[in-house]
């Protein structure tokens, strides 16, 4: 499940950058605009995985207090 929401906020980064660049949403235009009910379901798994981030974020930095720099 974590690697899956990574990909997904991956694919989300990605396509935020598309559009800030260049004006380009890749989700919209393979999927037949941004509010086809395919597109809007991916946003949803995107907002959805970048939530669960959010949630592994502090298990992640746990594991390096213990770690010598």
């Amino acid at each position: 499940m974590n690697i899956l929401a990574w990909i997904l906020v991956i694919i989300g980064a990605i396509n935020w950058g598309l559009i800030g660049f260049f004006q380009f949403d890749l989700v919209a235009a393979i999927f037949g605009g941004q509010g086809a009910v395919v597109s809007r379901i991916i946003y949803a798994l995107v907002g959805l995985a970048g939530l669960w981030c959010l949630m592994l974020f502090p298990r992640i930095r746990g594991k390096d207090h213990g770690k010598e720099r």
